[in-house]
């Protein structure tokens, strides 16, 4: 009994063991690693004193803290619903049934394999005040205007919002389109020997077996969007002045730049809740138990 025990039960251990070694290494370990420092006047040369809660009420009267708060999740509420309704339209288009099919859907994913350093060189070529391609187009149209889109906090915004938008949409849209692919046949038949049209078909078939799935995307969509940090970085470093910097850059301008590695750990933390709570908000909603899948 025990020698089948061995042989069955614990066979795949030795296969896992690395990985989770890895995983208490590099993940268990750092998370309360940096609980502990939360609660000390932490710097990069050495650990002070215990302090307790006084990081975290520092959070309560730093407009610094709230300004980057802030930004985050406007950025969040102006960047989440477009990526999840853009990616759905890139869906049904490259789910059409044409011989381009391929090609679009190559076209619409590329952006999403270049690194965070290339969309940023692009965007910044692009939003030139002067000889930028988008004032260029915008002049080509008889508009006499020259836009200052990385100096002007609501165009810096557009500007950083459109960017990632481009960049990112591609992965969305191929989990849509796999969802897509996933629809039996057989219902689309059924409905158009009733006479339903493609509108109709839509919204009583297509809709509703892609629920679950934009579920997924929008909770995922959502914890990347608050973790925004390396586009804006390039693009603006937070400029002009603080109007675009989120809450990653300036845990990481206290902790790096500042050595406050205590008050950074501190913020660290108050962004996890925030993913956490929202995380559970929308396995809430998901319904079926809280499943969203």
């Amino acid at each position: 009994m025990e020698k089948s025990f061995w042989k069955t039960q614990m066979r795949p251990v030795p296969f896992l063991l690395p990985f989770f070694i890895a995983y208490m290494l590099f993940t268990i370990y750092p998370i309360f690693k940096g609980m502990q420092m939360s609660f000390f006047e932490w710097t990069l040369i050495e650990k002070k004193e215990f302090i307790g809660f006084e990081q975290y009420a520092r959070l309560l009267t730093d407009p610094n803290f709230w300004e980057a708060f802030r930004n985050t999740t406007m950025f969040v509420i102006f960047s989440t619903p477009g990526m999840v309704i853009l990616a759905l339209i890139l869906a049904l288009l490259a789910n059409l049934n044409t011989k381009m099919k391929t090609l679009f859907r190559g076209a619409y994913f590329l952006p999403s394999i270049l690194s965070v350093s290339v969309i940023s060189y692009v965007a910044i070529f692009m939003a030139q005040p002067y000889n930028g391609v988008v004032n260029n187009i915008i002049q080509m149209f008889g508009i006499n205007v020259e836009p200052f889109w990385l100096n002007t906090p609501s165009l810096a915004w557009v500007t950083i919002i459109a960017v990632t938008l481009w960049w990112t949409v591609g992965f969305n849209m191929i989990l849509f389109l796999t969802a897509l692919q996933d629809i039996p046949e057989d219902l689309y038949e059924a409905a158009e020997v009733d006479g339903a049209t493609r509108m109709n078909m839509f919204w009583s078939i297509t809709f509703p077996q892609l629920l679950p799935i934009a579920r997924v995307i929008l909770l995922l969509q959502v914890l990347a969007s608050f973790k925004v940090f390396g586009q804006i970085l390039l693009i603006t470093e937070g400029g002009p002045g603080t109007a675009t910097r989120p809450m990653i850059q300036y845990i990481y301008e206290m902790g790096f730049e500042r050595a406050d590695l205590g008050y950074a750990a501190a913020m660290s933390y108050i962004l996890f809740i925030v993913l956490l709570l929202l995380s559970i908000v929308q396995l809430r909603s998901g319904g079926r138990g809280g499943r969203i899948i």
